[in-house]
């Protein structure tokens, strides 16, 4: 007998959502290149101000501003730069100096799921308070409202099935009725494991999984789980 279709759809987002390049080769480079810059203009924000008192909290014997350079020039993903990123993309993009890269095909697939009731989810080894930015400055709207939860590795590490368990609790639905859309198979086969269901997403010429469906896009996403506006 088939299953019923899922009741949640979680989704990987570099190569997935976005190309792969799209956050190490633009928005990172973005941020540490406007840091600065945006600490200067932004000084008196609130936003800025907690930053400044998180960074200084984590090293107490240095000036934050040295702090948070030299997370910026080591790529080191410290929760206070994580942050200060957020604040300098949503500023980019509100600027216009930043443009969304999803894939077409996301946006209308990720509707058409969400009229359907199925509840929506990211996850990714990005930081979590990038994700809403990606979906809320999308050239089709401000989609980020259609989402339950979005999550980073702090939940487990991406190829740990128990990671996958813990995010199914936080939406409130067993593993099985969760459908996990990736491009990279090893998380794909720890989702599995954990009990969702599993496509993979194949893009730019990506090598094909023996081991879970694949499909080109979401909407034949769509049809392979039974997900609304299958192709």
């Amino acid at each position: 007998m088939p299953l019923l279709p899922p009741e949640a759809v979680l989704i990987d987002l570099e190569g997935t959502a976005t190309p792969r390049e799209f956050v190490a080769g633009v928005l990172r480079p973005y941020s540490v290149a406007q840091r600065e810059t945006f600490l200067r203009a932004h000084a008196a924000d609130a936003e800025v101000t907690a930053v400044l008192a998180d960074a200084a909290r984590a090293v107490p014997a240095q000036d934050p501003h040295e702090t948070l350079a030299h997370w910026a020039a080591h790529d080191t993903m410290m929760a206070p730069w994580q942050a200060l990123q957020a604040l300098i993309w949503r500023d980019g993009f509100q600027r216009g100096a930043l443009a969304d890269v999803l894939f077409p095909d996301v946006v209308p697939a990720l509707r058409r799921w969400s009229k359907g009731g199925l509840r929506l989810a990211t996850y990714s080894a990005d930081a979590a308070s990038l994700h809403p930015l990606l979906f809320a400055y999308a050239p089709e709207g401000d989609t980020s409202g259609l989402f339950q939860g979005f999550f980073d590795t702090r939940v487990g590490r991406k190829s740990e099935p128990e990671s996958f368990g813990r995010l199914a609790i936080a939406l409130g639905v067993p593993t099985i009725e969760v459908a996990y859309l990736s491009a990279d198979e090893a998380e794909l086969d720890a989702a599995a494991v954990a009990g969702m269901r599993t496509c993979q997403i194949l893009r730019d010429g990506a090598a094909p999984s023996e081991r879970h469906p694949v499909a080109a896009e979401f909407s034949a996403a769509a049809t392979i789980l039974g997900l609304p506006g299958g192709l």
